[in-house]
């Protein structure tokens, strides 16, 4: 992955079981949710997923920021698909330093590399000062509208 500099500047990099703790805590900060359960295993098989891609951010050795990034296959552009980016969180203390954009430059890397023709994520409604990152970052809000639907309102049980 990419360092953005100087010997303390973050570094991105995919990650490994060994950051389950600190992505767990980074999710906990984002969303503080007791059934946050970030597995070590799960990450360990990730790390070497073609199509999933768990990135961290570090700087002075701490993991201080993690995105997602999934493949997804699609039919409408031949072969070409599309990334989804899930999960971007940058802790509170350095929020403002461009440790998200650095991720997201990352992740757009990785999406080139891979032909995609578009990258979709989706924030909390509430997240004003996110979204403004968001389109800073050029990512629009304005052609597209998410919906989502969480596992316990599916009509199968």
């Amino acid at each position: 992955m990419r360092d953005s500099g100087p010997p303390h500047s973050p570094v991105t990099r995919r990650a490994t079981a060994a950051d389950a703790p600190a992505i767990g805590a980074l999710y906990q900060e984002l969303y503080p949710d007791p059934d946050i359960h970030v597995l070590p295993a799960h990450l360990q098989s990730l790390s070497g997923s073609p199509h999933a891609f768990l990135l961290v951010a570090e700087a002075g050795g701490n993991v201080c920021g993690t995105i997602l990034l999934n493949i997804c296959q699609d039919v409408m552009y031949g072969t070409q698909p599309f990334g989804v980016v899930e999960n971007i969180v940058v802790t509170e203390k350095l929020r403002g330093q461009g440790i998200g954009r650095l991720l997201l430059e990352e992740i757009e890397h990785l999406a080139s590399a891979h032909d995609c023709s578009k990258l979709l994520l989706s924030s909390n409604a509430t997240r004003s000062s996110a979204h403004a990152f968001f389109r800073h970052c050029r990512f629009s809000s304005d052609r597209k509208l998410a919906f989502v639907k969480y596992r316990s309102h599916f009509s199968i049980p």
